[in-house]
């Protein structure tokens, strides 16, 4: 695995029950600022294999992006289990959801 992906990979497991990250904020964190798509990625192909909390991200509009109804409506039950307010639309507000790790803006460890 690249340090890039491995990254991505340790900040989406830091994501704590009851909060989401944006792809965007992800990659960023991760060292690539315009790798919202690599997240993407990554979560799509290791999310069983490293048991991922896939569905802790959303997108930058704080929406869950994903197309398919089943999906889409598993990772809104997910959410709202663990007690983060969906919208009927499948959105999430940011402003009380998003998690913030306390190092940013800093160098993790694990970076």
């Amino acid at each position: 695995m690249n340090p890039y992906t491995k990254r991505v990979v340790e900040m989406i497991k830091s994501i704590p029950p009851g909060y989401v990250m944006t792809y965007g904020q992800v990659a960023e964190l991760a060292g690539n600022r315009r790798g919202a798509r690599q997240v993407v990625r990554i979560l799509h192909t290791l999310s069983h294999v490293h048991q991922l909390p896939w569905h802790r991200v959303i997108n930058a509009k704080g929406e869950i992006a994903i197309q398919d109804d089943t999906a889409r409506l598993f990772q809104s039950a997910s959410l709202q289990a663990e007690g983060v307010e969906v919208t009927l639309e499948g959105k999430v507000d940011l402003m009380k959801y998003r998690y913030m790790p306390d190092f940013m803006g800093e160098e993790a460890d694990w970076m």
